[in-house]
């Protein structure tokens, strides 16, 4: 009998068996599932009762059960604010600079990885462009404050000793969003290369070696084989990152921001710290939270109708 035989086999008898025989049949799994369930439940679906506040003129000292109901008054001010605009203008190009530029860079990475010949090299490069990924925000921005400030800076003591002047980059508001951009990459893309890289090791190794009895070149190979093989993978991992369009993260801005360039790095999880935390508007707050949320998940549903209308799986 095949192995796909018995797979299948093995399939109709757990749909036969009632549920909670194949809950028992495959207890080691659900055993192995549990702490990421719990997780989930505990720390992203039981908080989602606290959305209610956004319709409530929300108290700490009178509670949910007690605070008045406003229904969308918090989403009327939000919208009709200048400051919505300032927000949406400044997320969305920080959001487009990632798309274009961050999202890319770990597939590349990852190709250029795959063409080393010397598995010792590739594991040490691998190691070196990983390391990024375990340092906290606070590292990176310090790091690069160090290196760009202009009191005693690296970068701007070696243009400097070039006869040109120092540059400001960090209280030049137009140099905020470029630099934020090359810390997201190199903070986030050698981890990412982990998923591409795994990716192409289910290429069949045969379709190289019939490639290259036909003379096609490393880059052809890398076109026609690597890259359509990992296409599923690329497309689900682009769907993921739709859905982060408007969710930035606070901590990375916020360490970036000052009162020179506010005005361009104010985002929208940084307004809700603002707002909810320093000013305890926790209602309003919430209300732009959910606004954020929501505009995640339109974008989500509609990035994943679009792949399966294009033949591809997509997140589900």
């Amino acid at each position: 009998m095949s192995v796909d035989a018995t797979a299948e086999r093995a399939s109709v008898g757990d749909r036969e068996r009632p549920w909670w025989q194949s809950i028992w049949r495959h207890r080691a799994l659900y055993l192995m599932a549990i702490p990421g369930i719990a997780y989930f439940i505990i720390f992203k679906y039981v908080p989602m009762g606290g959305l209610i506040i956004a319709f409530q003129d929300y108290s700490p000292f009178r509670g949910i059960g007690a605070s008045p109901w406003v229904g969308f008054d918090h989403f009327i001010r939000f919208f009709s604010e200048p400051t919505f605009a300032m927000l949406l203008v400044n997320t969305v190009s920080v959001s487009l600079l990632l798309l274009v530029f961050s999202f890319p860079m770990p597939i590349i990475l990852a190709l250029l990885l795959n063409e080393l010949r010397s598995k010792l090299f590739q594991r040490s490069i691998q190691t070196i462009i990983y390391l990024p990924h375990f340092m906290s925000w606070v590292i990176v921005v310090s790091l690069f404050y160090v290196l760009l400030t202009t009191d005693g800076g690296s970068i701007n003591a070696l243009l400097q000793s070039w006869g040109w002047d120092a540059v400001p980059f960090l209280t030049d508001p137009n140099w905020l969003r470029p630099l934020y951009t090359v810390q997201e990459i190199w903070k986030t893309a050698g981890w990412g290369t982990i998923i591409y890289l795994a990716a192409m090791t289910g290429v069949d190794m045969e379709l190289y070696e019939a490639a290259e009895l036909d003379g096609a070149g490393r880059w052809l190979q890398t076109w026609h084989i690597t890259l359509p093989a990992i296409r599923p993978t690329i497309i689900v991992m682009f769907i993921l990152a739709i859905g982060d369009f408007l969710e930035l993260g606070f901590e990375h801005m916020f360490l970036m921001l000052n009162s020179l360039n506010r005005d361009l790095g104010e985002i929208f999880d940084t307004y809700v710290y603002t707002a909810g935390i320093q000013n305890g508007q926790l209602s309003y707050a919430t209300a732009v939270g959910l606004f954020k949320g929501l505009v995640g998940l339109i974008l989500v549903i509609a990035a994943n109708r679009l792949a399966k209308k294009f033949g591809e799986e997509g997140v589900y």
